[in-house]
């Protein structure tokens, strides 16, 4: 067995069982939870309607009994009632389906989407995240007895010399667009109803389902014969607002900073299996912004390279710099904290633009000229996806950066060590003198105030 099957593959034997102790301590916070965080004086249940989107397929977040959102349980929903009694609403129950996601988000068929969504680079443009509130990873499950037995069979190192694997996934959810990057050889073949893809094992022309760390230990319950292979990827899951919703979204990141904090968000992860990290955490969270303010540089990098411009950009650093100086010295103010001197909250900020820089390199040298401009339409339009798309999606999660920031002073939280960073940023396969100055930059600027 190699060690990368050693390292990946799944123990199917850590199902969400767990003590009665955790179980009876998660109710007795749900049933409390209006008088622990403080519904909004004169707000009643019966009141204001929080619509949240769901999708009603993927447990452990989501499951739905005969298509009824009366009959809805898991650990999204769990979330989405908590909050609403928290701010003395009822909430409406929308679904959706998954290829449908973004268009029902854009055209406000919802106030958020709550289903256990994976936050994503298009996502980020498209909508805006909360903090996350747990961690995922793709899982591949296969049959125990069959050929595949690790990550190294399926992906051959001479594709051509075997034929092609196929692999059945949920139709337009996160887990599509992974399983044909982690697989770029194999067949893909997603299946519109996600309750559906585990029954695609049975056909003989199919040698895996792709599904995920948090869904996976449901499916082996029902199918022993199965084995996993991951998690392959480290994913993080949110609640997805539209642009517009600006307002509750900042109501929601709040509510979860004080769910985090009292210990409400570990009682529901507990309840449903999830992971016990503590994604809410000022300091975590502001990894996570991080992370995901990396991850769109490459979508930077190509409307660069239509329009013919420089990744080296002086000007606009020195503008993101002064912007960033003012955003953290502004939520100090409103948190009434001292803030961090200006040079510590710049050379912090000059750290994030240089891994974004070596980020947009490393993707151009790899697609050289594979975006550029062939006429005005093209330059156009790759001028309104960065000014009008791209550049307020940057802005917000700088915006999210600077909150957690102080956040995290106030709250007195350790700096992150250097391990943590690395392996929160593995992703974007960084230098290390890149991580060496993220890490840097931020202990500097959470250091004690004499």
């Amino acid at each position: 067995m190699s060690g990368m099957e050693n390292l990946s593959r799944f123990d199917r034997t850590r199902l969400p069982i767990h003590e009665a102790f955790a179980s009876l301590f998660a109710l007795l916070v749900l049933l409390s939870l209006a008088g622990c965080l403080g519904a909004e004086p004169g707000s009643s249940p019966d009141g204001e309607v929080l619509r949240v989107g769901t999708s009603g397929d993927y447990r452990p977040f989501s499951s739905m009994q005969d298509g009824e959102t009366t009959q809805l349980g898991g650990f999204s929903i769990d979330l989405g009632q908590a909050y609403a009694a928290a701010t003395g609403r009822r909430i409406e129950w929308v679904p959706f389906a998954w290829p449908e996601l973004a268009d029902d988000l854009e055209a406000g068929r919802f106030d958020l989407a709550l289903s256990g969504v994976t936050v994503r680079a298009d996502r980020s443009i498209a909508g805006r995240f909360s903090l996350p509130v747990t961690v995922s990873g793709a899982v591949l499950l296969i049959r125990a007895d069959g050929p595949l037995t690790d990550h190294g069979a399926l992906v051959p190192t001479d594709p051509t010399a075997v034929p092609a694997l196929r692999f059945a996934v949920n139709a337009g959810g996160h887990l599509e667009r992974t399983a044909r990057k982690l697989f770029p050889d194999a067949e893909i073949v997603p299946v519109p109803d996600n309750g559906s893809v585990l029954d695609q094992i049975d056909a003989p022309e199919i040698d895996g389902v792709m599904t995920d760390s948090l869904e996976a230990p449901h499916w082996l319950a029902r199918r022993p014969d199965l084995m996993a292979i991951g998690p392959l990827t480290r994913d993080r899951k949110a609640a997805w607002f539209p642009i517009q919703g600006e307002t509750e979204r900042a109501r929601f990141d709040a509510w979860l900073l004080r769910a985090e904090g009292d210990g409400t968000l570990a009682a529901l992860r507990a309840r449903h299996g999830l992971p016990p990290d503590r994604t809410a955490e000022p300091i975590s969270a502001l990894l996570a912004l991080l992370d995901d303010r990396l991850s769109l540089m490459t979508e930077v990098a190509r409307v660069k390279q239509v329009m013919g411009r420089p990744i080296e950009d002086p000007a606009r650093e020195e503008k993101v710099l002064d912007a960033a100086v003012s955003a953290v010295q502004r939520e100090t103010v409103a948190r009434s904290v001292a803030p961090p001197d200006a040079a510590s909250i710049r050379d912090f900020y000059q750290a994030q633009i240089e891994a974004a820089k070596s980020i947009q390199r490393t993707w151009t040298q790899a697609n050289p000229g594979s975006a550029s401009a062939e006429n005005e339409a093209s330059f156009a339009a790759a001028q309104s996806r960065l000014g009008d798309e791209v550049r307020p999606a940057l802005i917000d999660l700088g915006d999210g950066i600077a909150r957690l920031v102080v956040e995290s002073g106030a709250a007195g939280d350790a700096p992150l060590s250097l391990g943590q960073v690395e392996a929160g940023l593995a992703r974007h396969e960084l230098p290390q003198a890149n991580l060496i100055a993220i890490h840097a930059g931020l202990a500097r600027m959470l250091r004690p105030t004499p």
